[in-house]
């Protein structure tokens, strides 16, 4: 039983090694590349910066991490969320990866069914929080799961909060439904580009937070931020763009602003890769705040379309592009000696990012 269960996780391996081989390393100056200001090794972009910014090969963990002795620490609370309840996403999975569609390249020919999800949905409610008050909130997504609290952003906001450099803000860290890219839960909640996965979060998750836990959550857009990884930073980038009446602030890391969209939307048929090529030059200014990360090892072309809409940060560099020229509040981190959703350079850069993106509130 063991050398056949061995023998599953080498043949698994080889074939996830052959359907993402390792990207190569970008180059700083590379093509599509912006101007970038280079930071010392282990240092962070400036706070009161905005722009393009190189950081790295070195990624030192922060003092933020560390549980100080004397700064109030906040509640880490947990609650579960059914589909079963939910009028939004009834649940839905794959078996098996699409083919490309052979009238359509820029999509995928999925077979999925229905499936069932439950979710976790962790809390954390800072120490200065004062019951009847209406409190600042953070979303993030791919939260910890169930039993499974990630005691990094905690900490972190711990340490920020008391030294008064974020405001003392509630953080709702939102499980996602399960699977990954076109025909999964996860894809249909992150990659689609509408306004349905922030409403879902509005009618049925944060009323249940204030329920549990009776807080009370602001619903003034300025003192609302979004964060994400991969496609659930496409997800909090999402949120904003077509909710800024609830979302001001962004942080995205390897945001997966690709065509990765399914089912597809001939409105926007790129999907996410959309947001640099049209959405955002072909439209008005949003009031979106957005820091942004990529690495120079993150994802390229990764599955079995072949669009050239699939470099990660071949889209980060266009985000950026587009985003300047827009005048929009922005900062761009590239760092080097990275791939895709680096712990080590989110450990490290987490406390920066937090601080840039509230920056200016009141």
């Amino acid at each position: 039983m063991r050398c056949t269960w061995i023998c599953l996780l080498l043949a698994c391996a080889t074939a996830y090694a052959q359907e993402r081989p390792t990207p190569p390393t970008r180059a700083v100056d590379g093509p599509g590349a912006p101007k970038f200001k280079r930071i010392e090794s282990g240092g962070n972009a400036p706070v009161k910066g905005n722009g393009n910014f190189v950081i790295g090969p070195d990624y030192p963990a922060p003092p933020e991490l560390s549980v100080v002795k004397g700064v109030p620490q906040g509640k880490v609370q947990q609650f579960e969320m059914l589909s079963a309840d939910s009028r939004f996403y009834p649940g839905i999975a794959r078996d098996v990866f699409g083919t490309v569609d052979p009238n359509n390249p820029k999509t995928l020919i999925v077979e999925t069914h229905s499936a069932a999800w439950r979710r976790a949905i962790t809390v954390y409610i800072p120490a200065q929080y004062q019951k009847g008050s209406e409190a600042p909130i953070l979303v993030t997504h791919d939260g910890p799961k169930l039993g499974s609290p990630d005691a990094t952003l905690p900490r972190i906001l711990d340490n920020l909060i008391a030294q008064n450099r974020v405001p003392a803000m509630i953080a709702v860290m939102i499980q996602n439904g399960g699977g990954d890219a076109q025909g999964s839960q996860r894809g249909l909640e992150y990659d689609t580009l509408s306004g349905k996965f922030a409403e879902f979060i509005e009618a049925e998750v944060l009323p249940q937070v204030e329920k549990h836990y009776g807080v009370k959550l602001t619903r003034r857009p300025e003192a609302r931020a979004v964060m994400g990884c991969s496609s659930g930073a496409a997800a909090a980038f999402t949120m904003a763009w077509f909710h800024p009446e609830w979302y001001h602030r962004v942080i995205s890391y390897s945001g997966t602003f690709v065509n990765q969209q399914w089912p597809f939307n001939a409105e926007t048929p790129g999907g996410a890769w959309e947001y640099h090529q049209s959405l955002i030059p072909n439209n008005k200014a949003k009031p979106i705040r957005i820091w942004m990360h990529v690495g120079d090892r993150d994802l390229l072309n990764p599955n079995v379309m072949r669009d050239d809409m699939h470099d990660w940060v071949a889209a980060n560099h266009f985000m950026a592009g587009a985003l300047k020229k827009k005048r929009y509040e922005y900062q761009y981190v590239y760092a080097l000696n990275s791939g895709h959703c680096d712990r080590a350079v989110r450990e490290h850069t987490l406390p920066q990012a937090l601080e840039w993106v509230w920056r200016g509130y009141r």
